[in-house]
């Protein structure tokens, strides 16, 4: 298998409690997700019946959908080379966020989905909260096959399973090592490791940084690290009982704390043109990362590295353990190809294909049987410095002990809670945006 990464990424994050249902699920169900249980006016069928069920033959092809790189183009040249009765075609949006307008639009409207659909992580709560849409692809044959928490996470609470997790996002640090040594850090993976053990530790060293080389940001996005803070707590933006509320002790210190802290970033929101110039214009030094964060830093600091650019992967995440990352195949009942559909997820899932994208595009496997893999341990990735990547994944996925509850509304309030910081960077008072963002959240609800 070939140890090296490649490809833009994908985002997602992890798991939801289950419980009973509130206002707020309520809310999402109706308005803001478009999962109802009858399809919306102007629809033309109703998205909780399924399909009539056809054979494919002749020019037919089974439809999946992704977003970003999945790292599947080789896979499914493999099962298509396999299968010649049951062909595959993929389609890639660049984007979550465009492909999550497109599949709303679809969803109500009752048609014009793909077979297989790729769901980022936050989006699967409100899919288990209102899975009328969707085809249970539980199975005997597949218990046990998933990190618990990923499982659980597409599972409702009557035990059928409306997502196939594709990866988890256990993170490290990414740093440039050139950078450190021009501030005078130290540049070796443990004792980068040692220098930001707790999240006080990391700023108090941004700023030590940024005292020596004023040229380069310490971070990517206070977006990002806004992020990476949130997934170290239990109920960020809802209660068990899946109740908003957002006004509490423990999202405010982490909003007070990046936007007390702007100043190490680039204030360039993620995933901007800003944000991907900023990697190779003036340098970043260090970037909450996933396993997929890698292929994002290599497209945008460009390949091969530019002379003098080291990057590195450090053993540590400041606060302990945190998962971002972990999309899922899912099957609309609109598909007329269920069966069929239900076994490519099932085959592009398993535990030997998340090991070829791990080495393809640096996605984490969520496969339990994927985890104990030796190869996977003993992967390195040749533009991080030759780091040790397989086992500083592996590390830093038994380090987390924290997951947190994503209810039906948890992906529209991160993107409120997103815009509240990036108004922040851009010169916003923080109390003032602060209450904007108690005020966007209120119309949600």
């Amino acid at each position: 298998m070939r140890n090296t990464f490649s490809g833009p990424p994908h985002r997602s994050a992890s798991p939801v409690r289950r419980s009973r249902l509130t206002k707020a699920l309520a809310t999402a169900a109706t308005a803001t997700l478009v999962l109802g249980a009858t399809a919306a006016c102007g629809g033309n069928s109703d998205p909780t019946k399924s399909a009539e069920q056809k054979k494919l033959g002749g020019s037919d092809k089974l439809t999946l959908t992704t977003f970003g790189e999945f790292g599947y183009d080789s896979l499914i040249e493999e099962w298509n080379a396999a299968h010649p009765d049951i062909q595959v075609e993929q389609t890639k949006v660049s984007k979550w966020d465009d492909w999550k307008n497109e599949l709303n639009t679809n969803l109500q409207a009752g048609s014009g989905l793909p077979d297989v659909v790729a769901l980022e992580g936050d989006f699967m709560p409100a899919v288990v909260a209102n899975p009328d849409a969707w085809v249970d692809l539980s199975s005997p044959d597949l218990d046990g096959r998933w990190l618990e928490f990923k499982s659980d996470a597409a599972t409702t609470s009557d035990g059928r399973l409306f997502g196939y997790a594709t990866d988890a996002g256990p993170e490290a640090i990414c740093y440039r090592a050139d950078l450190f040594a021009r501030a005078g850090l130290p540049t070796d993976r443990a004792e980068v490791a040692a220098l930001i053990g707790t999240w006080d530790d990391y700023f108090a060293t941004g700023k030590q940084f940024k005292a020596e080389v004023a040229d380069a940001a310490w971070y990517d996005a206070s977006g990002s690290i806004a992020q990476a803070m949130l997934n170290q707590v239990e109920f960020p933006f809802e209660k068990a009982d899946n109740t908003v509320a957002v006004d509490n002790d423990e999202l405010r210190a982490i909003y007070d704390t990046v936007a007390a802290h702007v100043d190490l970033g680039t204030k360039a929101p993620q995933w901007s043109d800003d944000w991907t110039a900023a990697f190779s214009k003036d340098g970043i030094a260090t970037v909450p990362c996933p396993g997929w964060m890698r292929a994002n830093i290599r497209s945008n600091t460009g390949e091969p590295a530019p002379d003098g650019v080291i990057w590195d992967i450090a053993d540590v995440f400041p606060g302990g353990g945190g998962n971002w990352g972990g999309s899922y195949l899912s099957v609309p009942k609109s598909s007329a190809h269920q069966a069929e559909a239900k076994e490519f997820a099932a085959w592009i899932t398993a535990p030997e294909q998340q090991l070829k994208v791990f080495a393809e595009t640096g996605n984490f496997p969520s496969q339990v049987a994927a985890l104990e893999d030796p190869e996977l341990l003993a992967a390195t990735d040749a533009y991080f410095n030759d780091a040790p990547a397989g086992e500083i994944f592996s590390n830093r996925a038994a380090a987390i002990t924290v997951q947190p509850h994503h209810g039906p509304l948890y992906s529209d309030i991160l993107g409120k809670f997103q815009d509240a910081i990036n108004r922040v960077d851009q010169g916003k008072d923080p109390d003032d945006s602060w209450k904007t963002f108690l005020s966007d959240v209120d119309a949600l609800q």
